[in-house]
């Protein structure tokens, strides 16, 4: 395979990868983020990704990455510069997303968010508002009104609602959040409860928000979503106009090729 970029989107739980193009991202992979690992560590995990790849390693031009993480960047860096030997570009210190940023204080937004707004923006520019709604870590709603980052709003994500009320519910078990109904049941155990309880719980959620934001926006508003749980709020309601599950990692790839970076 040659592909002309390695793509980096740092996450608080993952780390997800793509290799790419002029034209689109090849393909992708995901690792686990972890600031305890070494440098070593990371790098030699990046060679064997590559290798699986196939990559062609002379055809790599450079490294673009999006981190939350501030403690895995200088893991990252070194990995990088030891084994990968390209130019590391980071976003939006080294390529900053051509977006006006309305933010009260634009260095508090989340570089993922940023680059998630620009990629909504380069691959829909005829709506003249955009909404991004991102499930990672935490759910993300994100705002583009014509060429500008409005801001948005920030909610716990499913696996760490999850996590948090098996944390501090001893009798409830930690279950996982896949369900086939397409409605919530009565749940008559434990573990349905649960998952009917979180899953369409999320989706009124996001149907909830989305309504509220909408009018807030001007003209026609479409509704984008990315991220691990898009899916399966996307199964169960029409909310959104588009999945994209590469959209954060499009969104790095355009960015190299629109600014250029030196």
């Amino acid at each position: 395979m040659r592909a002309e970029l390695l793509l980096f989107d740092i996450g608080n739980t993952s780390i997800k990868i793509g290799l790419a193009d002029a034209e689109r991202v090849l393909t992708t992979y995901s690792l686990r983020t972890d600031a305890e690992q070494t440098a070593d560590s990371l790098g030699l995990s990046l060679l064997a990704l590559c290798g699986h790849a196939g990559l062609d390693m002379e055809s790599v031009r450079a490294c673009m990455v999006s981190s939350v993480v501030p403690d895995f960047t200088p893991i990252l860096r070194e990995a990088l510069t030891r084994y990968i030997r390209r130019p590391v570009f980071f976003v939006p210190a080294d390529v900053p997303p051509p977006l006006e940023n309305r933010y009260a204080r634009p260095e508090q937004v989340g570089a993922d968010r940023l680059v998630g707004a620009y990629a909504a923006r380069r691959l829909y520019p005829e709506p003249e508002s955009l909404m991004v709604v991102d499930f990672g870590t935490a759910v993300t709603f994100d705002c583009i009104a014509r060429d500008a980052y409005e801001g948005g709003l920030i909610f716990p994500g499913p696996r760490t609602a999850l996590a948090a009320l098996a944390r501090h519910a001893a009798q409830l078990t930690r279950v996982d959040l896949e369900v086939d109904a397409l409605v919530p049941a009565v749940g008559r155990d434990t573990v349905t409860s649960i998952q009917h309880g979180l899953v369409f719980g999320f989706v009124g959620m996001v149907e909830g928000l989305v309504a509220r934001l909408r009018p807030q926006l001007p003209g026609t508003t479409r509704i984008l979503a990315t991220g691990g749980f898009a899916q399966s709020i996307a199964r169960l309601s029409p909310v959104f106009d588009e999945v994209l599950p590469s959209l954060l990692l499009e969104g790095l790839r355009r960015l190299f090729y629109e600014c250029r970076p030196a």
